[in-house]
């Protein structure tokens, strides 16, 4: 056939047909998910400000769920389809689940997520005096910029378990009218040589203190009079007493609330985001998900932030034990469910900010508005320290996401060598589950006032529940 017989090749259709474009994502989805990323929005936002610590996420959640129909798992007990059973992991983990119309005989479909995130913990000493105020002495949890957390206004929330075995709830400086607290920082004009320093050593750890008194007790004599006034305060409010702190689990953490950010209310900033904006998603969708095909389970795990060791962490055995158990009831080898079970670990990425656009590479990015982030993998140095997902899982989860009409993009955290990080993917990988991050961008990660997109938290509640409803 001679060329000139040839059609001549459009250059725009063939665009439209191979290539990927980003789009955002206002010009692409529909007015009524518009609407309903709003709405959810709100509810998100109510779960923000009542759930700032692991422990009070979980009483939130286990609150939710209830209304719902969940109940308190019993492994003595069979199950049926369409069953909502919870596991309640110390009153900081938990595990919701589904029971499925094939029960979990193909593998269990597992939305994993994290609640805790960085903040300031007490350490086993605290109190003390020094010129006539009184201060906490911390020690700082998760990776953190340290001289974000000094001249910030800060809550406390936890609570003490006394000798008796009784345990007190504390949590002030969130309503109106709360005192409040902070750890102080150092004036300009004598910042001379604390502004030659980097910013990794301009505020060092054992200088993160709260203050939280000046008023000494009202006598004439003794020492350390304005810490006694405190722990005075703190005895006639709590019942406690300065030993008390040892066997204590209290956070301070920023005090403001979440709130919408941006003249349009399209965005969300709040402290807590990672990665509670995934939690909150995960968990609506399993309290949506009717009689799925699997059973369907979301985790919400504790100590992400570390490492995810400790007994309420995704690198202990109580996800596995609960499979176990699962599988058990239906006469199945738990270690055969195990690898057959599926997962979207629900944790966030990095969004690109333009501000700072040197640290990211746009082209393998993820951006505010474009969706939930499917991220192949995290780590750093090599892909050192993470999973990565295998093709064919990539394939089912792009099938899945299309198929429900579902925005989503896939980025890195950042340039090669360029730092990293790590999600409880490999903590579940490690049991022969096939698993791939899927979760929501955020701006300033790991700050105390993070920012995400409304629409981007609504896609990742709508990639959940295809998920979880997909045969």
């Amino acid at each position: 056939m001679s060329k000139k017989n040839e059609k001549k090749l459009d250059p725009k259709e063939l665009a439209e047909s191979l290539l990927l474009s980003r789009k955002n994502g206002f010009q692409k989805v529909s007015e009524k998910d518009l609407g309903k990323s709003e709405k959810f929005a709100d509810a998100y936002k109510i779960f923000l400000d009542s759930s700032k610590t692991e422990r009070e996420a979980v009483r939130t959640v286990v609150a939710l769920a209830e209304k719902e129909g969940f109940t308190a798992f019993d492994p003595s007990r069979t199950y049926q389809a369409g069953d909502r059973v919870y596991v309640n992991n110390r009153g900081k983990a938990l595990i919701l689940a589904v029971i499925g119309k094939k029960g979990c005989k193909n593998g269990v479909r597992i939305s994993a997520a994290h609640i805790d995130s960085p903040r300031l913990d007490l350490k086993p000493h605290p109190l003390y005096e020094q010129n006539d105020l009184a201060l906490f002495k911390s020690h700082y949890y998760g990776g953190i910029k340290k001289y974000q957390w000094t001249a910030l206004p800060l809550s406390m929330h936890g609570i003490v378990v006394k000798k008796d075995g009784s345990v007190v709830e504390i949590r002030v400086g969130e309503e109106l009218g709360d005192p409040q607290f902070c750890v102080t920082d150092l004036l300009p004009h004598l910042s001379a040589d604390q502004m030659q320093k980097t910013l990794a050593k301009a505020i060092e750890g054992e200088n993160l203190n709260i203050l939280i008194g000046s008023q000494p007790l009202d006598c004439d004599e003794g020492d350390n009079l304005v810490k006694l006034n405190v722990m005075r305060l703190l005895n006639e409010k709590y019942g406690i007493t300065e030993e008390d702190f040892v066997s204590a689990d209290i956070e301070f953490v920023p005090a403001f609330h979440a709130v919408d950010v941006g003249f349009d209310r399209s965005m969300i900033g709040a402290y807590g985001h990672d990665d509670r904006v995934c939690a909150y998603p995960a968990v609506m969708a399993a309290l949506d998900v009717k009689v799925p095909e699997e059973t369907c389970l979301t985790v919400l795990a504790d100590r992400e932030e570390v490492g995810s060791d400790g007994n309420t962490g995704l690198n202990s055995e109580f996800l596995r034990y609960f499979i176990a158990d699962l599988a058990q009831a239906e006469g199945l080898e738990p270690r055969h469910v195990l690898s057959r079970s599926k997962c979207l670990s629900a944790d966030v990425n990095a969004a690109y900010d333009p501000t700072y656009a040197s640290a990211y590479e746009a082209a393998n990015s993820c951006f505010l508005n474009c969706g939930v982030c499917v991220t192949k993998y995290t780590g750093a140095r090599g892909k050192s320290g993470t999973n990565e997902a295998p093709a064919e899982f990539m394939g089912k989860v792009r099938a899945i996401l299309e198929k429900n009409d579902v925005l989503w993009q896939t980025g890195e955290l950042g340039k090669v060598d360029g730092g990293g990080g790590g999600t409880v993917a490999m903590y579940i990988a490690n049991l022969n589950i096939d698993v791939v991050d899927v979760g929501v961008p955020v701006l300033s990660m790991h700050a105390p006032f993070e920012v995400i997109s409304k629409l981007d938290l609504y896609m990742a509640y709508k990639a959940f529940l295809a998920f979880f409803e997909a045969k």
